[in-house]
């Protein structure tokens, strides 16, 4: 009897997985605000709870945190407009040497291997065609509306008309002691990680772009939030931004020792920051082994794309604290962090 029931959870088990993760990619648009609503909400639940002991009202509380992510918002569109000038303001310079490096590297490929290009068009030009513009204003569009529900998700959450330690108690944990170590837990290195991440990202791209004003390429604020904003993505992104950086910096700068410099001190941002410092900040007691970080890199990028890939370290921070908790899946704890200490 014993085996048969456990034979038919295996069975549900088998059934039900697919089926979560099936309503998790078709719901996207759902889970994906509430999921990074919740990480940002949580950022900000100390600053709640410093109000409350204060006796200072949550509805004066919700605005003076909306309000700081607001100006946080202000701040990037300000960056970006201020990038978008200095692009703008170059592109009578940038463009035309662009176009002559494509049009060398085209002849040589032409002439190598075959390759055919066609000659009509501006090869820059063709990314702002008309048939370009509406997949643009789409994603736009979707852009915004994540945003709203958002904005949306993060009120509830500081409101506590969602409350996770609830949530935790009565669905997963049952056990209020449990539950509230759990929640403690959760939120002390997600608020850790999410701090660390923003300040090494920061730095990562201020840095890049004082090499871009050292090595004096084109578009250095542009740069410094391209590698600010690709270094939410764990791994992946250090590499995405060395390779466009410097594959940019080939239009710019002849192919001498200044281009190699440029290169290797782009990299050595990336390594000092995001291979010896971050770990450093986030401690030991926060790591996580390296395959289940690029295990969760591909599922979750699959499943919500770059949202997903933003997000898949902090998620496997919240499944590894809840496996945790379970001395059935302590084991499964262990092999994401990469520590068997653990299970003593």
């Amino acid at each position: 009897m014993l085996n048969q029931t456990r034979t038919t959870n295996i069975l549900l088990l088998i059934i039900v997985i697919p089926l979560v993760f099936y309503l998790l990619k078709i719901l996207s648009f759902i889970f994906i605000p509430l999921i990074l609503s919740m990480f940002i909400a949580l950022l900000f639940l100390p600053i709640m709870r410093w109000f409350g002991r204060r006796n200072v009202p949550k509805a004066i509380s919700i605005i003076f945190v909306l309000l700081l992510v607001s100006l946080s918002v202000w701040l990037g569109v300000e960056l970006i407009q201020l990038s978008s000038r200095e692009i703008l303001a170059t592109q009578s310079e940038f463009f035309p040497m662009a176009e002559e490096k494509i049009a060398d590297l085209k002849l040589h490929l032409s002439e190598s291997f075959g390759i055919t290009f066609s000659e009509d068009k501006n090869f820059i030009g063709q990314f702002f065609e008309k048939d370009n513009i509406g997949s643009t204003l789409g994603f736009v569009r979707t852009f915004f509306t994540t945003l709203l529900m958002t904005a949306f998700f993060v009120v509830l959450w500081l409101a506590e008309s969602i409350n996770v330690h609830k949530l935790l108690n009565n669905t997963i944990l049952k056990q209020k002691h449990t539950s509230i170590k759990a929640f403690m837990k959760i939120e002390k290195d997600l608020i850790k990680f999410i701090k660390v991440k923003f300040l090494v990202s920061a730095l990562t791209g201020l840095f890049t772009g004082l090499m871009c004003v050292f090595f004096d390429v084109s578009f250095p604020i542009f740069w410094g939030l391209f590698a600010f904003a690709i270094n939410f993505v764990q791994m992946v992104g250090s590499f995405i931004a060395v390779i466009s950086l410097s594959t940019f910096a080939l239009v710019e700068l002849d192919p001498t020792s200044t281009l190699f410099f440029f290169i290797l001190s782009i990299t050595m941002v990336q390594v000092v920051f995001g291979a010896i410092l971050e770990p450093v900040f986030m401690g030991k007691s926060f790591s996580i082994n390296i395959i289940a970080v690029l295990v969760m890199l591909m599922f979750w990028g699959f499943l919500w794309g770059i949202p997903g890939l933003i997000m898949a370290i902090p998620i496997t921070v919240f499944i590894k604290i809840i496996l945790e908790q379970f001395e059935s899946t302590k084991i499964i704890a262990s092999l994401l962090s990469g520590n068997e200490t653990k299970l003593q």
